[in-house]
């Protein structure tokens, strides 16, 4: 080989590497900045910083992460960590890796029918939540994708239309849940994944966290491949009171958990985030004061809640005079349509009654001091026995609000609207003898969710309220009402084990035994002030189903009806205070006759 031809050959080689370590050099550039415009998209959703190379790294070693809380779908809780969402598929991406871990690991059984309900309300079939899976490695193939730094909880809201569904199915769940855990605290992000503009109460959801909540349709600005570093995903359901009539017709839920403590735990912050202080905490504030005085005679107030489009009041004008007459009280009106929604909060946090056709602004009532009225009305032929989410609401131990309904029974005092629209109680898009069934009716049937046109014609009519029978309803109703002034929260301190308990026995004859079962107070007994104590006792004798109850006024009693000789009995003691609160039985006696 000639000196040239080597020569050439070694220009070749050194101009092909410093070919090849531009391009490098210009390939780990080009990274380097997408990865600064990934982080900056990250940082345009939030104040928190993140290192984009060592998030996509662990996302890439460890893949997606889950851990769940509650048995069935229905009370279940996820935590994940690095959770991705495709926006152009419209789905959850569990990236899977030798490190990823999935608790429950449920395999196919996680379709049926979800992981787990995104929203408040149970079991229903367009709240489900699940999340498809693809190895790690296929993210080499996929659009980068922007972490969302915040610790995040990702829900649906179930109608944010409606005011009511806005605060028993959204706010009041999401509030619980982010006390739950402790990272979902003021910084954490909601992301709701519905499919819902944002709608007319927003700025409420805005209250539970300093970060603005995202939309679903909002994800797609910021990449096609979306990664929460930490999320939780779902809501407890704990707080929920009432069910809407998807499998059954509509009631108060079987098993209601929340009590009226927490209910006013939540609208008070809610208060205080919309800067509205209430009477109670006004009146905490000024105790010991002129100020405190000044609040004491104060004068009571009616509000009456203003429709302007359906479900009238057609003589508002002469109930408001009546009502002001009948309790020498000044009157308000209130309007959703023409106020803000704190300035109804901060007349209705005040108020002595709150009056309102049925419909979702009752809600409010949750605002109301204690000791303060709620009064539903009810067009013609709608039993309020069938519609009692307010009634409910006010009825839950600790709220202390007193409700009355009251009924349109004259079918001459009601303005119905056939011509409207089906969902404004329009019925001439229907047969013409259904339409004629249907005005003829005197009672709406128990019906299930959520278009029963019957119901819809019926609910959306305006009602001549018959003053005479609307006050003898409630004079008849607040008959028993308690002092507004003085009433304070009950009590719902509940009774501890009782202590040390014991039995002793005795026998008389062959066919005769005693036996003797004492105990001490309970623990918590000497701290609180308690009108009524009281005792149950049950005995069952070893081996047999049933047992013999027993409620006692005092510590100790001697049993001997149904005592046998030569038997074992089983003993269980446990406190009630004021007739209805029930302590845990202390453990189980076993006495030899």
């Amino acid at each position: 080989m000639s000196v040239g031809a080597l020569l050439n050959g070694l220009l070749v080689s050194v101009v092909a590497a410093l070919l090849w370590k531009y391009a490098k050099l210009s390939e780990h550039a080009a990274t380097l900045e997408e990865e600064l415009h990934l982080t900056r998209r990250s940082q345009e959703l939030s104040e928190a910083r993140i290192d984009y190379h060592a998030a996509l790294l662990a996302l890439q070693e460890h893949g997606t992460r889950m851990v769940c809380t509650g048995k069935m779908h229905t009370d279940r809780i996820c935590r994940f960590d690095y959770l991705c969402y495709s926006s152009e598929a419209e789905e959850f991406v569990f990236f899977y890796s030798n490190s990823s871990v999935m608790l429950p690991n449920l395999g196919p059984r996680r379709f049926q029918p979800a992981l787990l309900d995104l929203s408040s309300v149970e079991d229903h079939n367009t709240q489900y939540f699940n999340f498809l899976e693809l190895p790690a490695g296929a993210l080499k193939f996929m659009p980068k994708p922007v972490f969302v730094p915040d610790v995040t909880l990702i829900l649906n809201r179930f109608n944010p239309d409606n005011l009511m569904h806005v605060f028993h199915d959204d706010l009041l769940p999401a509030f619980y849940t982010m006390k739950q855990y402790l990272d979902l605290d003021d910084e954490a992000r909601l992301v709701f994944m519905e499919g819902w503009g944002e709608g007319p109460y927003f700025d409420l959801y805005r209250l539970l966290s300093s970060k603005q909540p995202l939309l679903k349709e909002q994800l797609k600005n910021f990449g096609k491949l979306m990664c929460f570093t930490k999320s939780y995903v779902g809501l407890s359901k704990m707080t929920t009171w009432y069910q809407y009539g998807f499998v059954q017709p509509q009631g108060p839920k079987a098993n209601i958990l929340v009590s009226g403590n927490e209910v006013r735990q939540f609208a008070k912050i809610m208060m205080e985030k919309m800067n509205i202080t209430g009477p109670e905490e006004a009146a905490k504030e000024g105790e010991g004061t002129e100020e405190e005085k000044e609040k004491e005679t104060r004068e009571d107030y009616i509000v009456v809640f203003s429709r302007s489009t359906t479900r009238l009041i057609l003589n508002e004008a002469e109930l408001i005079m009546a009502l002001a007459q009948e309790f020498q009280m000044r009157v308000f009106t209130v309007s959703l349509e023409e106020q803000s929604f704190a300035s109804i909060v901060q007349v209705i946090s005040g108020a002595s009654m709150l009056f309102s056709m049925h419909g979702a602004q009752l809600v409010t009532s949750l605002f109301l001091p204690r000791g303060a009225a709620v009064v539903e009305l009810f067009p013609y032929a709608v039993n309020p026995e069938q519609y009692s989410p307010y009634k409910t609401l006010a009825s839950l131990p600790g709220m202390d609000l007193q409700y009355v309904s009251w009924r349109n029974t004259m079918e001459e005092n009601t303005v119905t609207h056939p011509d409207r629209p089906w969902d404004q109680g329009g019925i001439v898009h229907l047969e013409k003898e259904e339409q004629e069934r249907i005005q003829a009716s005197k009672d709406v049937p128990r019906h299930l969710c959520c278009r029963n046109p019957e119901w819809l014609f019926r609910i959306y009519q305006d009602t001549l309220v018959d003053i005479p029978s609307l006050l003898e309803v409630l004079k008849e109703g607040l008959k028993t009402r308690p002092n507004l002034k003085k009433s304070k929260a009950a009590s719902t301190v509940h009774p501890g084990r009782v202590r040390e308990p014991q039995c002793q026995t005795s026998v008389q004859a062959t066919n005769e035994a005693k036996l003797t079962v004492s105990w001490q107070i309970p623990w918590n007994l000497k701290f609180l002030k308690v009108r009524e104590v009281k005792y149950e006792v049950w005995i069952q004798e070893q081996g047999e189903n049933t047992y013999m109850p027993y409620i006692l006024p005092q510590q100790n009693y001697t049993f001997s009806e149904n005592i046998k000789p030569f038997t074992t009995y089983l003993v269980w003691v446990r406190c009630i205070f004021n007739k209805n609160l029930l302590g845990p039985f202390a453990d189980v006696l076993m006495c030899r006759t």
